[in-house]
């Protein structure tokens, strides 16, 4: 279902989306509104379900885990692999996507050598290929 935003909404998710923690009152200012009213949208929003959540990006590499990886699998055992993948502090992300592989997984491990380790437990779950991330180019890209 989608929900007409006009751009008064839009300017609010906008700064949302740059500065999650930023408060009403300087939403009001920025958009020359009154605080009850930039409230009672984002109230709105969030009702609507157009605004889900509100989310903390950390430093990964300050937090030992700075190594990303995008892991392709496929296989047939797919509630095995969600249950694997929820319980791996090492998955961040997993998507089912077409194609010849059924699987994507993103990781996020200290090394090299911990993704081996990670790979070898996929084994069982079917054949799986990796490309390491030597680089990140776009990341958390704000969408508005």
């Amino acid at each position: 279902m989608h929900h007409h935003i006009d751009d008064i909404d839009h300017k609010i998710m906008q700064l949302l989306q740059h500065d999650a923690r930023i408060t009403i009152s300087q939403i009001s200012k920025e958009i020359s509104m009154s605080q009850p009213s930039v409230k009672e949208r984002i109230i709105k929003l969030e009702d609507k379900g157009i605004i889900t959540g509100y989310s903390t990006v950390f430093n990964l590499r300050e937090l030992n885990r700075g190594t990303t990886t995008f892991i392709l699998l496929k296989t047939e055992h797919c509630q095995e692999l969600v249950d694997f993948c929820k319980d791996a502090k090492e998955v961040t992300d997993l998507f089912r996507i077409s194609g010849e592989f059924n699987y994507l997984i993103k990781v996020q491990t200290a090394s090299v050598e911990e993704i081996a380790e990670f790979q070898d437990s996929l084994v069982k779950l079917g054949p799986s290929k990796s490309h390491i991330c030597i680089k990140s180019i776009l990341e958390n890209r704000v969408l508005l």
